[in-house]
């Protein structure tokens, strides 16, 4: 799990950037061998990236993942329809948190297209599309759970949530 803060579950081997610098291939390579990873968790993270540092991100999870494994993504939803929360999550706002702030603001087009360019087939679980309209799958909670998702936040459908595979 990449950017845990203390915050996972079990059967995930919790990381920070102080441990695995998710764009530093050296730091990869401390841990694990590419090709070896089955799946990698990563809630809220891709944000505090620039777009392409985001690419580079992809691409680095693509090359140590195992063939079939995954990524599952969250990210907050530029297109969520509350404008309250557009305006907290927007770059360097003030849902930014204690890590520099949001760099980027996705919606569901650009996170898919970010893994997609590394390699991946992107899925999208939930997300709003540009009228508003939350889209939401099902998915196992036992593959990667996402904590502020539309199924177990209260606040509701906060997040695009997306597996992306090799």
């Amino acid at each position: 799990m990449i950017g845990a803060s203390g915050v996972f579950d079990a059967g995930w081997t919790p990381t920070d950037h102080d441990q695995l610098n998710l764009l530093r291939e050296q730091s990869w390579g401390a841990y694990v061998s590419p090709g070896s990873i089955d799946a990698i968790l990563a809630e809220h993270v891709w944000e505090h990236l620039t777009l392409e540092q985001g690419k580079s991100a992809a691409a680095i999870c693509y090359r140590y993942l195992k063939p079939g494994g995954y990524i599952r993504v969250a990210v907050p939803d530029g297109l969520h329809p509350d404008a309250a929360y557009r305006e907290y999550i927007k770059v360097d706002g003030e849902g930014g948190g204690e890590f520099g702030g949001h760099k980027v603001v996705f919606t569901y087009r650009d996170l898919a297209g970010v893994f997609e360019s590394a390699g991946f087939t992107a899925q999208l679980l939930e997300y709003h599309d540009e009228a508003g309209t939350l889209h939401a799958t099902e998915w196992d909670p036992a593959e990667g759970m996402i904590h502020r998702s539309a199924r177990f936040d209260p606040r509701g459908a906060i997040s695009i949530v997306l597996d992306a595979r090799k």
